[in-house]
């Protein structure tokens, strides 16, 4: 995929980050439909396929699973070179990609997590701050949902009824089990490994 950026991209880049840096409640993850419609639908800076691989790689890899947004931030700038052909372009564009989607990401968030995590520990007795952690839980539930949903639609056979069984029963599992989610991810590979969905 090869996509030209200006420098107004890049910065757009980094401001759509740092917009949803201050949305992802829950953590970074519950942007991704956001994501995907920015990167993917609109602006052509991502195909569909690299998108899912992001977040697929980031989540099996040990560490923050924050690392989809470094890695959508290094694809986007590896189209912009042109792909790895481009040689040393191709790794500073990356770099720059990954550290401006990373940079957007999180300095808004943790400056504002940091503050409101000490007013509202100063404040911790006010029945608002008690209703407002309260109210925040089907919020998040409600978008890690979306999440599942967009990334299960997404596929190639969007009608394949296999799919949406997986998808219901590792949600079933997760849900109601404390199955380590490396498991469920290997036990999904295996049977994509043999054609089973």
């Amino acid at each position: 995929m090869n996509t030209m950026m200006t420098p107004s991209d890049w910065l757009q880049l980094a401001g759509h980050f740092a917009s949803l840096s201050l949305l992802g409640v829950g953590g970074a993850i519950t942007t991704t439909p956001e994501m995907q419609r920015f990167l993917v639908l609109q602006q052509h800076w991502l195909s569909q396929e690299q998108f899912s691989s992001s977040i697929a790689l980031a989540q099996a890899a040990p560490g923050p699973n924050i690392l989809f947004i470094a890695l959508m931030g290094w694809n986007v700038g590896l189209n912009a070179a042109g792909g790895m052909g481009a040689g040393a372009t191709a790794w500073w564009l990356a770099l720059l990609g990954m550290t401006l989607a990373m940079l957007g990401s999180l300095l808004p968030s943790c400056t504002l997590n940091y503050l409101a995590t000490r007013w509202a520990h100063r404040n911790q007795h006010l029945l608002a701050v008690r209703a407002f952690k309260t109210g925040m839980a089907p919020v998040v539930i409600g978008l890690l949902i979306s999440i599942g949903w967009l990334l299960s639609a997404s596929h190639d056979r969007p009608g394949d009824w296999r799919l949406w069984l997986l998808t219901a029963i590792a949600t079933l599992l997760v849900w109601q089990t404390r199955l380590h989610l490396l498991l469920l991810m290997g036990a999904g590979a295996l049977l994509g490994a043999f054609g089973l969905v």
